[in-house]
């Protein structure tokens, strides 16, 4: 039985002594009133109303539920209104700043077709778990270790200048004695600093013979930016953020890397939620979308040039040792 509608069919008949006008006031027919009412009397083991030809009256049991019976009603009405201003109310999720506007705009929209009005935050790697924790954000997209990955977007090396082969070796950035210009750098943004990404890179860096300030951490993007294109450095990107800038991208030789993103909420019910309806076009906005893998497997695809380079640098396992 559903206890709530006939609490408010027994309410409005209950307060204007007819059926017929109870059951227009409770939005509902005169057939559909009576039954509830009934179905109601049974569950409680009383009769609630003396009937008669023209009008109705409450029985002495009757008038001792009716205020009960009205707050019941009430407390649903609220709980409705409640629950109808929660669906409205803002879903704060942290990103990455390296997402596009564009993909940004279009995870918004796809979330209003799913009824979810999101308000979007961005913020470093370091910092979007902390806004979790803080309760800052319901959720945030965040830099996990390889093994926990949900979204996996390629990295690789981009500069102004085409590279002649299919991949970009690091060790082509050895200093030499001969050289008369600054050593070529390579840098990182905010959001590749961290560990699973900037250690390996380091590793690599000195396993070839780099200098330490060659490879660097810039403090945004558009920096790094700048940088590669006031000069013959590279930077470690995506194929999408590459697009954006118009850069030439390549994969680096001697090791495979990597931005790997998990999903952390307060509520993991929310993580489920978002994963599961938006998970597309949370892909899109990391840049880990179809378009991103389909040019990583098209620049990564070993030719002849590449093999001159395989003797001397090698996988990053051999490189390290």
């Amino acid at each position: 039985m559903d206890l709530v509608g006939a609490c408010r069919a027994f309410v409005h008949v209950g307060e204007r002594g007819s059926f017929t006008v109870g059951a227009a006031a409770a939005g509902m027919s005169q057939s559909v009133a009576s039954r509830r009412v009934a179905a109601l009397e049974q569950h409680l083991g009383e009769r609630l109303f003396e009937r008669g030809s023209r009008h109705v009256r409450l029985t002495p049991f009757g008038r001792e539920l009716l205020p009960a019976a009205r707050r019941l009603v009430l407390a649903a009405e609220e709980l409705a209104h409640e629950a109808a201003t929660a669906q409205r109310r803002p879903f704060r999720l942290a990103v990455p700043d390296t997402c596009p506007a564009p993909a940004l705009a279009r995870l918004a929209a796809a979330a209003r077709g799913e009824g979810i009005t999101l308000e979007l935050r961005t913020a470093t790697p370091a910092v979007r778990p902390h806004l979790v924790r803080s309760q800052q954000v319901r959720a945030a997209l965040v830099a996990v270790p390889p093994d926990q990955a949900r979204w996996r977007v390629p990295l690789g090396l981009a500069g102004v200048a085409r590279p002649h082969g299919r991949r970009l070796y690091l060790e082509t950035l050895r200093p030499r004695r001969t050289d008369q210009s600054p050593p070529r750098r390579v840098w990182l943004q905010p959001e590749d600093d961290v560990p699973h990404i900037r250690d390996r890179m380091t590793r690599l860096r000195d396993a070839v013979g780099l200098r330490p300030a060659q490879l660097s951490v810039a403090t945004g993007l558009t920096q790094a930016a700048a940088e590669v294109f006031s000069s013959a450095d590279l930077l470690l990107c995506s194929p999408v953020q590459t697009q954006e800038f118009g850069l030439h991208w390549r994969p680096v030789g001697e090791l495979r890397l990597e931005r790997t993103f998990g999903l952390m909420a307060a509520e993991e019910s929310d993580a489920e939620r978002l994963g599961t309806r938006l998970g597309e076009a949370l892909a899109d906005c990391l840049g880990a979308g179809a378009e991103a893998e389909r040019e990583n497997n098209e620049n990564g695809e070993v030719d002849e040039n590449d093999t001159a380079h395989t003797g001397t640098a090698g996988t990053e396992e051999e490189t390290t040792r």
